[in-house]
């Protein structure tokens, strides 16, 4: 049931974290948690990194950034290489395996969903798919306001 005297930026938080929720549980990530999985996507989309930069973008401390990547690395997922640019520092880059992982996590997610979707009426898959562009602005405003 939609409790609709919930002010509205209150029900998108919701739900979106619900759906996040829903849709995080794969076969492909079973074993990882999802920090380990949200640190190796950033490290496939926007790597190499540095631990700085990663710490950064996933709001995460060194500590735990540095567990992270340790065991990440450990099951051959990403890798630590030189900075080429300063010796003294390391990269973080996704091996062949994490990139893959990456990709069979994504498939079975986007098929969870299209199934789900296909659930659903014409008119709300419509105006679901009519909602995305206001949403995926959504998401850049939040982005600028951490800049």
């Amino acid at each position: 049931m939609v409790d609709t005297t919930i002010e509205p930026a209150a029900r998108l938080r919701l739900v979106i974290g619900k759906l996040s929720r829903r849709l995080r549980p794969t076969v492909a990530g079973t074993g990882l948690t999802p920090t380990s999985i949200s640190v190796l996507f950033s490290v496939v989309r926007d790597g190499p990194l540095r631990l700085s930069e990663l710490a950064e973008a996933e709001a995460l401390n060194p500590t735990m950034l540095s567990r992270v990547v340790g065991s990440l690395a450990q099951d051959g997922l990403l890798r630590r290489v030189a900075d080429p640019l300063d010796r003294r520092a390391a990269l973080v880059e996704a091996t062949a395996a994490g990139r893959r992982l990456r990709q069979k996590i994504h498939r079975e997610r986007n098929d969870v969903l299209a199934v789900q979707l296909a659930r659903l009426s014409d008119e709300d898959r419509r105006t679901l798919e009519e909602a995305l562009p206001v949403l995926e602005e959504l998401v850049e405003l939040l982005r600028d306001r951490r800049a």
